[in-house]
């Protein structure tokens, strides 16, 4: 049964929602489009790095701060893409995952008592990781405009600071919106965090994965901005490679360092092998990358044509694995129901967008659907959806 997890409303603890919504999908034999994970591996001179690097004897603990070769093409990569320089053995740290950089960021940069801010709807594990902080969340809510795509407003923003604020937390591109800050959203959101002394974390694990021309802008690329913010994006999405777990943080020495104190007790370091071939997929693989982008981008609007074919109303998807969609027009608004429901009824699975908001009915009528599968699984999830198309009662089943 799927439930409203604790992190959003509590203490941060419980089993995740996509822990459930899975579980449920290999009950029912549903097609899965909750979990945000793609169905298809990543370049194949990455794949073999990696075997090529076991074969070697990359098999035991990497240094804390990462390879050298990692650290260094990390580093490289930001120069060349967004021109922010770094120093490689100072200002960039590997991590296991951009969850572990996240959350060591936050346990580092927030005391009990501080406050977070974050926009909403926002990923489970930020709600989780603030909690076992201490910290407080503050959040800034994304709404959709006459389009479709979600943004915010300034003022919320503004509102939603306090004396207590300590630490800024931005995704972008943005799960689950898929909305793509654009450059007077980050320039509000840049000098809120320089007024009031915040630090910025950013979360852009998605930062390739942008559709329809929209560019992801890293914050720390703004004026005043590089010395108070601490960049995060991973391998995982990048190279389809979510299984890996190799992420890293980038940002000045001072906000680094703690960090790296952090992580030394949650995993200190893995994945030795996969930064080996992490390293030269960085230096290598852009080919392949905006080739997935593209394909990413055909995926999403085969979604899109099947959705709206249900008589869902889908949201502007600008990045990310995700299209969001109004459930209402099929005759109901509770989007966790729904949810509960789908993979008995029409043999998919989804993740009910509430749960990515404080108060779950902030998001109750909408639903997260994932489009990174293959363009024969997500055909047979349009086929599926299409006995949808009738008012949809909410008899339990």
């Amino acid at each position: 049964m799927i439930r409203v997890p604790a992190c959003p409303t509590g203490t941060g603890s419980g089993t995740t929602i996509f822990t459930e919504v899975t579980a449920l999908a290999q009950r029912t034999g549903a097609v899965n489009l909750g979990q945000g994970f793609p169905d298809t591996d990543g370049p194949p001179a990455m794949l073999e790095a990696a075997r090529t690097a076991i074969a070697a004897g990359a098999n035991q603990y990497p240094p804390l701060a990462g390879l050298p070769e990692l650290r260094e093409a990390i580093v490289t990569q930001r120069a060349l893409r967004y021109g922010t320089h770094y120093d490689v053995d100072t200002e960039v740290l590997v991590t296991t995952g951009a969850t572990e950089a996240l959350a060591a960021a936050l346990l580092a940069h927030c005391a009990p008592d501080d406050e977070v801010i974050v926009f909403e709807p926002y990923y489970d594990s930020y709600a989780a990781s603030i909690a076992l902080a201490g910290g407080r969340r503050r959040v800034v809510p994304m709404r959709p405009d006459a389009t479709g795509r979600f943004g915010f407003d300034p003022d919320d923003l503004s509102a939603a600071v306090s004396h207590r604020s300590r630490v800024l937390l931005l995704n972008s591109p943005h799960n689950p919106t898929g909305t793509v800050f654009d450059a007077e959203e980050l320039a509000a959101i840049a000098d809120c965090c320089r007024r009031n002394d915040l630090v910025a974390v950013t979360d852009e694990v998605y930062e390739y994965l942008t559709y329809d021309g929209a560019v992801h802008t890293p914050l720390a690329t703004l004026p005043g901005m590089r010395e108070r913010t601490l960049s995060i994006s991973s391998a995982g999405k990048t190279f389809s490679a979510t299984g890996w777990k190799v992420g890293w943080v980038c940002g000045p020495a001072h906000l680094v360092e703690p960090v790296r104190r952090v992580k030394q007790y949650l995993t200190f370091a893995s994945g030795t092998a996969f930064q080996v071939a992490v390293a030269q997929a960085l230096g290598t693989q852009q080919p392949w990358v905006r080739a997935q982008a593209a394909r990413l981008q055909t995926n999403r609007d085969r979604l899109r044509a099947s959705l709206v074919a249900t008589g869902l109303t889908p949201y502007v998807c600008q990045g990310t694995y995700f299209l969001q969609a109004d459930i209402r027009a099929l005759g109901t608004a509770d989007g966790i129901r729904f949810c509960r429901e789908l993979p008995h009824r029409a043999g998919v699975a989804a993740i009910p967008s509430a749960v990515f908001y404080d108060d779950p009915a902030d998001g109750l009528p909408i639903v997260r659907f994932v489009f990174c599968k293959k363009p024969e699984v997500l055909d047979e999830a349009a086929r599926r959806l299409a006995g949808l198309t009738t008012p949809y009662h909410q008899e339990a089943v």
